[in-house]
């Protein structure tokens, strides 16, 4: 299969990596370009025999699959660049959730769907959010969720959910990234910790916690029961907790909500006005 990858930002070239280092696919099988073509270029020479191209629609020209891994305003521009290039049976996957399956199939003449990958896939880890669009039939579904069965566990989701669940999976580990840095900072100032072995401390922590979550087959209710005795420090921690944090992550949902529904009317417009 040869694949085409459109941007290779942050998470372009995450992916792109991500398959190369899991035996996904072989340099050889991609094709890459980006507005700013040096990026291409610098990860071509860590992964030789992929192939950088200075145009779009040479990405998308005779490839079985193409990533669109680009900005939401960018989408419109792209997708004049490469709707003359591909084919009927060509799978185009958009990784932007604000641009809806509706605008891409009214534009494309192929197949289209959205994934939404994660920062975790780098470690072959975590889940792939997969919304596919009516032209993609279960063949086609079944060689997508193949590659990305290698750096993660597909998960086919509604489109109306894509907001929330992108704020769980994708936008998860940045959260609590943050709360970790935050509990790590607080653990040095208020006793002297070496900053390095608390945040190596955490890290352990958190990576445990996780697989007690999957494989240990734990829920967080039944996670903090096992550690927190009735009246013992972790019960009067949690209390705080739950004390501080009562609305937070509601708030926060409200919040990557609005900003999504913003972004999905700021494309709509660019599709209007192109």
């Amino acid at each position: 299969m040869k694949v085409g990858f459109i941007g290779t930002g942050s998470m372009g070239s995450l992916l792109i990596e991500s398959f190369i280092r899991s035996g996904a696919m072989n340099p050889g099988q991609i094709t890459a370009s980006s507005r700013t073509l040096s990026k291409t270029e610098r990860l071509a020479a860590s992964y030789p025999g992929l192939c950088v191209v200075p145009s779009n629609a040479e990405a998308a020209r005779g490839s079985d699959l193409v990533f669109l891994c680009i900005k939401p305003l960018d989408f419109k521009h792209v997708i004049d660049d490469i709707k003359a290039s591909v084919q009927p049976e060509t799978m185009i996957v958009s990784i932007t959730s604000p641009v809806l399956l509706a605008q891409l199939e009214e534009w494309l003449p192929c197949k289209v769907a959205k994934v939404i990958p994660s920062i975790t896939n780098y470690v072959c880890s975590g889940a792939s959010l997969c919304i596919y669009g009516s032209r993609f039939g279960p063949e086609d579904r079944d060689r997508l969720e193949g590659l990305l069965s290698h750096i993660s566990e597909p998960l086919c989701i509604e489109e109306k959910y894509t907001r929330v669940v992108s704020d769980i999976s994708s936008c998860g580990p940045a959260f609590f990234a943050c709360l970790l840095q935050r509990f790590v900072e607080a653990a040095v100032q208020e006793t002297g910790i070496d900053p390095d072995d608390a945040t190596a401390l955490a890290s352990q922590m958190l990576l445990g916690t996780g697989k007690l979550l999957t494989e240990g087959g734990l829920s967080p209710e039944l996670l903090q029961s096992r550690v927190s005795v009735p009246g013992g420090i972790t019960a009067e921690a949690i209390r705080l907790l739950n004390h501080e944090l009562d609305g937070t992550f509601n708030r926060l949902i409200r919040t990557t909500h609005a900003k999504f529904y913003e972004d999905v009317e700021k494309v709509g417009v660019s599709f209007l006005i192109h």
